[in-house]
């Protein structure tokens, strides 16, 4: 894509968020949690939006699979699992620390290469056997370390300085930016440094239900389908067992979806459509049904989508309320469902 086709990029502007969920206690509503839905159709139109669409945000860890067709372009061998782990936010899992380990292998590398932040495993089952076990944090088990071990990869097969892989100048970093503006269809509004270390671009909430929508609809063979397939068929590896994004893959047939901190999910179907969501407080509690919803809206069967309603919530040990989307992420009568 050519940069004069290029959208201005989205204004840096306070977001205008709107109700996307009520806590409901007793049938009263206890507390409500604002943010940002868009929900596009398989034309890429636009068939609901709520909240702010197209103020500049970081979508965190959801445009990791933007990154990772950045790299699938840029030479990156990768398939199957350890493709997957490339646009992985983790568990820290055994299998997730091999996996890396694995990319590292091929290209040549050991841990002490790696530049993202050490840490302990994000899942708290396998953080607790660390601490029981006395294991120190380490950049294996951070959760961003198999994007980390792809990125020093694709360096290594480009001839790019290793050292400073992270910083935003590097060859490695422009061509990743390159490919968010092509996917997005926009120029990025910011840069900054994610929480793991490596540089994070502001798009539009917009923007990266686009994006994620061309990545999953590509064409077989395309860097962007085999990103799309190895996350498709190795959830776990993107994220972990238990996760509830590894959940809704399985069990939405063709479904590509990315969380991310503070609040952020993106999900896209083979046929283009596609939903991204940001919570403005970042809750997780939200972030779960509110992505479903959108779900139910773009047209995926209700059916598939019950395990994704919410935790309850829980009054002397039994529940007395849900945290429940708003009226109008309801799905709409008579409407068709085609997944």
């Amino acid at each position: 894509m050519h940069s004069s086709s290029l959208a201005a990029a989205p204004l840096v502007r306070e977001p205008v968020h709107a109700p996307v969920a009520h806590l409901i206690r007793g049938g009263i509503v206890e507390g409500m949690h604002y943010g940002s839905v868009v929900v596009l159709g398989a034309d890429g139109e636009v068939q609901l939006q709520i909240g702010d669409i197209e103020a500049a945000f970081y979508p965190r860890s959801a445009i990791k699979p933007v990154q990772a067709v950045a790299m699938a372009r840029a030479g990156l061998p990768l398939h199957g699992e350890l493709l997957s782990l490339a646009a992985a936010s983790h568990s820290g899992e055994e299998r997730h620390l091999a996996g890396t380990r694995r990319i590292l292998e091929l290209a040549g590398l050991t841990e002490e290469h790696l530049r993202n932040v050490p840490d302990m495993p994000f899942d708290p089952a396998v953080r607790d056997a660390w601490i029981r076990e006395g294991r120190a944090p380490s950049r294996l088990a951070q959760n961003c370390s198999g994007k980390h071990a792809a990125m020093l990869y694709t360096c290594a097969l480009n001839g790019w300085p290793l050292e400073d892989y992270l910083d935003p100048a590097h060859p490695l970093q422009q061509a990743i930016a390159e490919i968010v503006e092509d996917l997005t269809g926009q120029r990025i509004a910011r840069v900054t440094v994610d929480g793991c270390g490596a540089p994070l671009f502001a798009i539009s909430l917009h923007g990266l239900a686009r994006a994620t929508a061309r990545i999953v609809s590509a064409a077989p063979g395309t860097p962007e389908a085999r990103v799309a397939d190895a996350m498709r068929e190795h959830p776990e590896m993107a994220s972990g067992s238990g996760r509830d994004v590894a959940a809704l893959m399985r069990a939405v047939p063709g479904l590509l979806s990315k969380d991310g901190f503070e609040g952020v999910q993106v999900a896209a179907l083979p046929d283009g459509r596609a939903v991204a969501v940001k919570i403005a407080d970042g809750a997780n509690r939200a972030r779960v049904p509110v992505t479903a919803a959108a779900l139910g809206r773009a047209g995926v069967d209700p059916e598939l989508l019950t395990g994704f309603a919410g935790e309850p919530l829980l009054g002397g040990g039994r529940e007395v309320g849900r945290v429940r989307p708003v009226r109008s992420l309801e799905p709409l009568a008579g409407a068709a469902v085609r997944a």
